[in-house]
């Protein structure tokens, strides 16, 4: 393989039908203090297409992941309601409405944490690997798991090139939540890397040190596990503890206080629990010599970075060696953020010289920035080419998908409107459409029944 032949693709995730406020993500505080709020679907949509067609057109390799199929009634008739699709709605509305804002849950939008991907450059075997997040610390998102590993099956299915792993048992001991805990850092992206897992708590022993106000969602035995299952050795990987406060400051992943790209990881003070022994093994181990950028915490403080996601910013390489960090909105409403983007960022001794804002504020209100919006997979010239269906973002895909969205989706949506069975075959009718219109066969569960 030609390193320079290696580019990172972003593959976003596509708003639900059903995107929604209700506040169901503990730890997470625009999730929590949004709920309840009357949420805009196509607005939804159509700001994360906007964001994908805007980076393509600026250079970047961008792909797209299909939302999951929502309501998922079949969750529901599992726990024990009955009737017509209709009936069972309507029931689980009034006994159990928490249940029903569950399965309802349009998160999947946010691919950082649909799995964990190792490149090739990195594997023994020369393939691409993928493990699919199980996502057990939350209800809602652990009915994900085995939808996400058939789309990317079908998405990435030569085995001559990639490699697909099973689910971690969905244990707290092996709580895993994909990519938001997982950063590679390296030179070009077609040269030999790092993987940085950060985990929250360890499940078998460990000295206790953990968050006391909200739970810690990635152990270190699920990060190992990942890590074995992708043939990386102890060379090729740093497993650091996320700092406890920050985690019970509202810093639910890693990616919502620091964010890698080639060898530039931007973090913020508070990120690790070890900084100096996170960095020092780092640098040990990166053939390319590490680039820190520290946020101090006088600069911005937790809150800050909590309220305008500075972290969950995406940072993307520039042919001529720079970077250039996508921002969300907030970030410019914040003050003290933005003095310290055009400060220590832009102005400072690191490769990042541009920032770009992008409206994602339906995403922000559940807690989502750019970061979280999209799974990053470093891919050949020939795994490109091998990859199924139609995926990557053209011209032609972004105008079909947008009028997909305006054909399908709600302008409102609040929560009491969940219960109404029109919106269920509004779904799947929507649905799909979608799978025709990407080319990647039957993946959900009412396509396969």
């Amino acid at each position: 393989m030609n390193a320079a032949d290696v580019r990172e693709v972003n593959f976003d995730g596509l708003v639900g039908p059903t995107h929604n406020y209700s506040g169901l993500a503990h730890g997470n505080v625009a999730s929590m203090s949004h709920g309840g709020l009357v949420s805009n679907p196509r607005e939804g949509a159509l700001q994360g297409l906007a964001k994908m067609k805007s980076l393509m057109d600026a250079g970047y390799a961008q792909g797209v992941l299909p939302p999951q199929q929502r309501p998922d009634i079949g969750a529901l008739r599992e726990l024990g309601f009955s009737g017509s699709d209709g009936e069972v709605l309507a029931r689980a509305a009034k006994e159990a409405p928490q249940l029903l804002r569950a399965v309802c849950s349009a998160s999947s939008m946010w691919t950082a944490n649909a799995g964990t991907v190792t490149p090739s450059v990195d594997a023994s075997d020369g393939r691409v690997h993928f493990t699919p997040a199980n996502l057990q610390s939350s209800f809602h998102r652990y009915l994900e798991p085995q939808t996400t590993g058939r789309v990317l099956a079908a998405m990435f299915k030569h085995d001559d090139h990639f490699a697909h792993h099973p689910v971690l048992p969905a244990t707290p001991a092996f709580s895993d939540e994909g990519a938001a805990n997982h950063t590679r850092l390296c030179g070009a992206y077609g040269e030999p890397g790092v993987h940085l897992f950060v985990y929250g708590r360890q499940a078998f022993g460990g000295d206790g040190i953990e968050p006391k106000r909200y739970p810690a969602r990635q152990t270190l035995e699920a990060s190992q596990a990942v890590a074995r299952q992708h043939g990386l050795t102890d060379d090729q990987t740093v497993f650091a503890q996320q700092h406890p406060g920050a985690i019970d400051a509202g810093v639910f992943h890693n990616d919502v206080i620091a964010v890698g790209n080639g060898p530039v990881l931007l973090y913020h003070a508070k990120a690790f629990r070890d900084e100096e022994g996170t960095l020092d093994e780092l640098r040990a181990k990166m053939a390319t010599p590490l680039i820190p950028v520290r946020v101090p915490e006088e600069a911005v403080s937790l809150e800050d970075a909590v309220g305008s996601y500075l972290f969950n910013s995406q940072l993307l390489s520039n042919p001529d060696g720079s970077m250039t960090l996508v921002v969300p909105g907030e970030c410019q409403e914040n003050e003290a953020v933005w003095r310290t983007i055009q400060d220590l960022l832009i102005a400072g001794a690191n490769p990042i010289n541009e920032v770009l804002v992008k409206d994602v504020k339906q995403s922000m209100r559940n807690g989502g920035g750019p970061a979280c919006l999209r799974l990053r997979v470093a891919l050949s010239d020939a795994e490109r080419a091998a990859v199924t269906g139609r995926v990557l973002l053209n011209d032609g895909l972004y105008g079909d998908l947008t009028a997909w969205v305006e054909r399908h989706y709600r302008d409102r949506l609040a929560v009491e409107d969940l219960a109404d069975p029109q919106l269920a075959v509004e779904t799947l009718t929507a649905l799909d459409e979608l799978t025709r219109i990407l080319e990647i066969g039957s993946v959900y569960p009412f396509q396969l029944d």
